[in-house]
């Protein structure tokens, strides 16, 4: 069994963003993190998920993912996200990061386990340590997602 903590971090929301992650297997033990100059907490949330499953190397594995975030957490042991699918992401946030993560996710058994943020889990301070200190990065990329998404609902007509 794999187990993933993640956790993402946004300043302003939306503002510098930062995402990380600890994958722990037996003895295997892997921190990953990054950042974008512009985007929102939910998306790092995401975002630190997804790049912790694409990480994975065998594929059906079985994975326990702990987030502090009830908004992937639900979204994925609710069933919301299948419904969000199924209505092809119709003015859902994030569609771009949820379609990257449904590929990732039908490639494993995966658990989602809500953990409370900033309770002294050891593994969730971490990676909230790694996407605060990722957000503080020099040169951050773009996150052309949450920018896309921005100019699409700046271009409604109502």
């Amino acid at each position: 069994m794999i187990q993933i903590y993640t956790d993402g971090s946004a300043r302003g929301n939306p503002g510098p963003g930062g995402w990380g992650a600890v994958l722990i297997s037996g003895e295997h033990y892997k921190e990953l993190s990054g950042g974008f100059e512009c985007t929102t907490n939910n998306r790092m949330e995401l975002y630190a998920v997804i790049m912790a499953l694409e990480a994975i190397k065998r594929a059906n594995a079985n994975i326990v993912v702990c987030s502090d975030s009830s908004y992937v957490c639900n979204a994925v042991e609710k069933g919301w996200l299948f419904n969000w699918e199924r209505v092809g992401f119709v003015k859902k946030k994030n569609a771009d990061l949820w379609i990257r993560f449904l590929k990732v996710f039908r490639q494993h058994k995966i658990k989602f386990v809500w953990v409370k943020g900033h309770n002294g889990h050891p593994q969730n301070e971490r990676c909230d340590r790694l996407a605060v200190e990722a957000s503080f990065g020099q040169n951050l990329p773009k996150d052309l997602g949450y920018l896309k998404s921005i100019e699409q609902e700046s271009n409604l007509d109502f």
